[in-house]
């Protein structure tokens, strides 16, 4: 982060549709040059904050701010002030790379004398040189990606919201993708990111968990992993995982039991006793190497805040 000034901030922000409450009273503030990181289930809300915040849909309660524009009053003005990148592709597969970025040049009314060197900016943050006349439905998701990111900035906005960009993108590409945000960061750019991979939350500043409409974990990676979670987390060996997850979860004082590639993870409550586990399930006939209290993982950390929302309480 480059400094400690508020560009985006909302206050007791809502939507409803009818009866329904999509966004529920949300608190949320984002430093210039901070990278937060915006997780949830599907349908907890993501995509109608940052509709909200882009000035796309009018908040039902509560007031937000984006680069000092009201987002209910001043919609337009907030439009013209930020980037935004929806979870569908959104660029023109049938015109080239440079006819795509020449139209988001007009759209976004980049003065006239700078088109050309933004788009070769935006062309080389793609790794599309020497393929400028490519029509862009011939391009991998990755490179397609970086061009709509770069689309996105060409009239350099100080505040950049991305829904989910990365979906259905492979690994070596979204890592290509988070160096690109990093980037933008640095230069003082404020981004606001959904994603429901996780080893992608670990790249932000600050993550917001949200969950049936409410902001219900907010802080860095590390503080949310360090969470109190109601118990002690613990890894272990098993020969037979499906079933030992079976029996672990007719236990009185375990939480939870989740398989974790080749080893289970457990959260016992505060009176449970580790030690007992490995001989109630060999009693079953299955085999259990000790127990290991480990810090919890973002993955640990959301499975349990969304299976028990309404215990949970964010914090700053």
């Amino acid at each position: 982060m480059t400094e400690d000034v508020q560009v985006v901030v909302a206050q007791g922000l809502t939507k409803k549709f009818g009866a329904f409450t999509a966004v529920d009273r949300l608190d949320l503030s984002i430093a210039k040059g901070e990278i937060v990181g915006f997780i949830g289930p599907n349908g907890a809300g993501k995509s109608t904050t940052i509709r909200m915040l882009c000035g796309l849909l009018r908040p039902s309660e509560g007031r937000a701010s984006v680069a000092g524009f009201d987002v209910g009053r001043e919609p337009e003005a907030v439009r013209e002030h930020i980037g935004y990148m929806s979870q569908k592709f959104s660029l023109y597969g049938d015109l080239t790379v440079r006819e795509n970025l020449q139209f988001f040049s007009g759209l976004y009314r980049v003065p006239r004398r700078d088109i050309e060197a933004r788009m070769r900016t935006a062309i080389a943050m793609a790794g599309l040189e020497g393929r400028e006349d490519a029509l862009v439905r011939t391009l991998a998701g990755g490179w397609k990606q970086r061009l709509a990111l770069g689309c996105a900035i060409l009239h350099r906005p100080p505040v950049l919201f991305l829904d989910e960009p990365t979906s259905g993108v492979e690994p070596e590409a979204r890592r290509k993708f988070w160096d690109l945000i990093h980037n933008l960061a640095s230069e003082g750019v404020t981004i606001l990111v959904s994603t429901h991979y996780m080893e992608e939350a670990e790249y932000c500043n600050r993550i917001a968990l949200i969950n049936a409409g409410k902001l219900v974990a907010l802080g860095s990676p590390g503080e949310l992993r360090r969470r109190e979670l109601g118990g002690i987390l613990y890894e272990f060996d098993c020969a037979a995982l499906g079933a030992a997850l079976v029996a672990l979860r007719q236990v009185p004082d375990v939480i939870d039991a989740a398989i974790f590639g080749d080893k289970l993870h457990v959260l016992l409550g505060p009176g449970g006793i580790a030690a007992n586990l490995p001989p109630l399930l060999g009693r079953q006939g299955i085999t259990a190497g000790p127990l290991r209290a480990i810090t919890p993982s973002l993955e640990d950390v959301f499975v349990q805040l969304v299976s028990k929302p309404q215990a949970a309480a964010a914090t700053a």
